[in-house]
């Protein structure tokens, strides 16, 4: 919890009919990818996805938390672990995991898979496998909703491992210069693949690395959705009010390995510190027991939304294995953006 805040206390979010709905919105989002995600691994064990999954399980806060500060019609990019980024934006499961299996039906007809998903419906520019790739995307678009007027404000999602990509810091330079709508988030979950974050960047808080462009930058607990949503919320304010980007780092954890299914031959981390964060910092576990003392939710209430969520997400997968493997010629469609020039 944010530091100085009672845990016993019902948070001012989460008071009245509409904080008990947004309350609820946060648990179902979070569960869409816990659950989403878990039906990959079934999948990956059957040998039904056609490539390697990164999962974002133990990070649900971190994302959904961001993303329910912004709307549907703000833009957002991921990075490659980035099936939960447009969930948590709100998109439907179904074309999702189509797209995961390489279906016709999938958001980008089955040629993105895994790591490289979009969907315009929620605002969701895309995502890429290379690192820090998305962050000139999301200033870009920055940029335009600037140009056109148009209140809209970008959220850029980024690892620990791309804090150190001179594109972060051209593209932040840039913003602030032009102070571009842009809330650059960083998921700081420890690691780049293997490589410890104290042993690659050179301050303790990525966060403070705001400060060389004149913007705010502001650390938070990862695994507190209501204290990443707090942040990101006055970043998005700040942002549709013409001030400027903003840096947020949430300290996060990444449950598995980088790329599910992943074996290192040398252990960079201890098995049993793993193991323990399923049980001291799950945001999911975390999030349902404090919603419980706070009164904002009842156990049956929160058992049914998991049921109803599971449900949704069991027939995604029902729908993504029924669904065509895209046609040989489609291969060579859209492989140029339309065009309004012609001979």
């Amino acid at each position: 919890m944010t530091e100085g805040t009672d845990p016993a206390a019902l948070p001012d979010e989460f008071a009245g009919p509409d904080g008990h709905t947004l309350a609820l919105e946060m648990m179902r989002r979070m569960l869409r990818v816990r659950l989403f995600e878990e039906a990959t691994i079934a999948l990956f064990h059957a040998g039904e996805l056609p490539a390697m999954v990164h999962l974002s399980i133990g990070q649900e806060a971190a994302v959904v938390g961001a993303c329910v500060a912004t709307t549907t019609a703000d833009y957002m990019t991921g990075n490659h672990r980035s099936h939960g980024h447009p969930i948590a934006k709100g998109a439907g499961l179904g074309a999702l995991m189509a797209e995961l299996l390489g279906k016709a039906t999938g958001v980008c007809g089955g040629k993105g898979g895994s790591m490289h998903l979009a969907d315009f419906s929620v605002g969701s520019l895309g995502e890429s496998g290379i690192v820090g790739s998305a962050i000139p995307v999301a200033t870009g678009a920055g940029l335009a909703a600037q140009v056109r007027g148009s209140d809209q404000v970008a959220l850029c999602f980024f690892g620990d491992g791309a804090a150190n990509e001179g594109v972060l810091h051209e593209s932040m330079n840039i913003a602030a210069i032009w102070k571009l709508p842009v809330i650059y988030f960083c998921e700081n979950n420890g690691y780049a693949v293997s490589v410890r974050a104290s042993e690659s960047i050179s301050v303790p808080d990525i966060a403070t690395r705001a400060a060389g462009y004149s913007m705010p930058g502001v650390v938070v607990d990862g695994q507190d959705v209501l204290d990443v949503y707090r942040a990101t919320r006055d970043a998005v304010a700040r942002a549709r009010a013409g001030d400027g980007p903003s840096l947020v780092e949430a300290k996060t954890y990444r449950f598995h390995e980088h790329a599910y299914g992943l074996v290192v031959p040398q252990p960079y981390r201890d098995q049993a510190t793993v193991d323990s964060w399923f049980d001291t910092v799950d945001p999911i576990t975390l999030f349902h027991h404090r919603l419980l003392g706070w009164g904002a939710a009842g156990e049956d209430e929160l058992r049914a939304l998991r049921d109803a969520v599971q449900s949704e997400v069991d027939a995604a997968v029902e729908f993504a294995r029924e669904s065509p493997l895209p046609p040989p010629e489609a291969a060579y469609t859209d492989l140029y953006a339309p065009s309004e020039v012609t001979a």
